[in-house]
């Protein structure tokens, strides 16, 4: 059988063109990414940032020593330094849009785009998305074009493809690693907003952070980001954003869906929780896997489109959800205003569901506010918490109350949070952000005791003057 398929190839004209084709001897045999890297490298770039780092005082995190300098000697700032970081970057439209990690240009006051053939632009940040930890950047070649690559889905890599990381690790200068695929949707992480990503043994390190990871065909399958590793450098276990987040943002940047803190994305209004072995069991299912809805906000658009609790989410537009993480990711990467198709497994039948997705609800008014004055929340951030605020803050729980946004370096780790709820001060509930302002705003009040959820527990904390 092998001998008469091979027979044809040798016949008549084509011996002489086989012979032309295939390796004559050892010499000839050449396995090599070079067609390859010389067709994407163009396309990658290092990107330099520099920052204003200020330190703080490291007694200013204790209360009890501020409560022996009330002059806020301890509030003063030390000296100011610049700080100089490096990532990578691709290019990913000829005009000048480079994708890179958003914590790559974090807090950032200059931005550099140094090409491959040494031209350097300044760059303008055009979009930062911290959820998915992506940004994008504007670069200006002027009347030129630039090298550029093409997003290919990740979807389409199987574990044990090929793949290529090409950086600029610890600034020696742009560098390509080879690996494989090694897991698809790797989501016990906790990376960005997300937890969703590719997995490869290709050298990743500290530096390559933003830089593409590349298939075969020279299409990027995803922005490399972190690594697991004990000493700082590369163990082979590397994890990239996959593509189809990064076209959301790309698409985000040009359509308008985006606001301060980045991508605005599909609200579902529910939690989910991924369907384990021991659920499994004890729904009698025959195998773990899907999104279990645990309970739903009642102005949900999944429950409007007719989902309700206990039902398991198992494919969002055609792609299997094997966990929450999936399910939140799918979800995440539907741009705001199309129609998703979900199936869901209700007892023994699957029913498809059709919902349109829509950005979160701001209702009720989220009337965020800085506190100030002579109390030991002067300086803290609060809100009136809304599915928007949640969204914002990737906040999961009831999202109603006041919630803590930001609070002062202080504060941090000692009793307040953000993503705290206040429940109650002085044994007044608080459910709206006007009730907190009076509570502590009570001229004769000498102190007073803070009820707060925090992390799922309620803890009671007594603050005095």
């Amino acid at each position: 059988m092998t001998l008469s398929l091979s027979l044809p190839l040798f016949q008549s004209g084509n011996a002489k063109l086989a012979a032309q084709e295939l390796p004559q001897n050892r010499e000839q045999i050449r396995l090599s990414f070079a067609p390859l890297v010389k067709k994407v490298k163009p396309a990658v770039v290092n990107i330099y940032t520099k920052r204003v780092v200020a330190p703080q005082n490291p007694f200013m995190a204790d209360p009890f020593f501020r409560q022996f300098f009330r002059n806020n000697m301890l509030d003063m700032p030390m000296r100011q330094h610049i700080e100089a970081s490096l990532g990578s970057g691709v290019i990913l439209q000829p005009d000048g849009l480079v994708a890179t990690n958003a914590h790559v240009i974090d807090s950032a006051t200059e931005i550099v785009v140094v090409l491959t053939d040494g031209r350097e632009f300044p760059a303008q940040i055009a979009l930062i998305d911290k959820a998915s930890d992506l940004a994008l950047l504007r670069i200006d070649p002027g009347s030129e074009n630039l090298p550029f690559v093409t997003l290919k889905p990740s979807e389409s890599l199987e574990v044990g493809d090929l793949v290529l990381a090409i950086g600029n690790p610890f600034g020696v200068g742009q560098t390509v690693t080879s690996g494989i695929v090694s897991a698809q949707g790797r989501s016990s992480l906790d990376i960005n907003d997300f937890n969703f990503f590719i997995q490869t043994d290709a050298a990743i390190n500290p530096g390559n952070s933003g830089g593409p990871l590349v298939a075969m065909d020279g299409g990027v399958v995803g922005i490399n980001t972190a690594i697991f590793s004990s000493s700082g450098g590369s163990l082979g276990i590397g994890f990239a954003i996959p593509s189809e987040m990064v076209a959301t943002v790309v698409a985000a940047e040009k359509s308008g869906h985006r606001n301060e803190k980045g991508v605005v994305r599909p609200w579902l209004g529910v939690n989910a929780q991924t369907v384990t072995s021991e659920i499994a069991n004890g729904l009698g299912l025959p195998r773990p896997g899907g999104a279990l809805i645990a309970d739903m906000n009642p102005a949900s658009p999944l429950l409007k489109a007719g989902a309700k609790p206990g039902d398991i989410v198992i494919s969002v537009n055609g792609h299997a959800i094997h966990n929450a993480a999936e399910m939140k990711f799918r979800m995440a990467t539907v741009p705001v205003g199309e129609k998703a198709q979900l199936e869901i497994l209700r007892e023994d039948k699957i029913l498809t569901l059709t919902l349109q997705a829509l950005p979160p609800p701001d209702d009720p008014p989220r009337q965020e506010t800085t506190l100030k004055g002579r109390h030991m929340l002067n300086g803290v951030t609060i809100a009136n918490l809304n599915p928007a605020v949640a969204a914002d803050i990737d906040y999961i729980g009831p999202e109603q109350g006041v919630i803590v946004l930001r609070v002062p370096q202080k504060m941090r780790q000692r009793f307040l949070s953000s993503g705290d709820i206040i429940l109650e001060i002085n044994d007044k509930k608080m459910k709206t952000v006007t009730d907190v302002i009076k509570a502590i705003g009570t001229p004769e009040l000498k102190g007073y005791t803070l009820v707060l959820l925090s992390q799922g527990r309620t803890k009671t904390i007594f603050f005095g003057y």
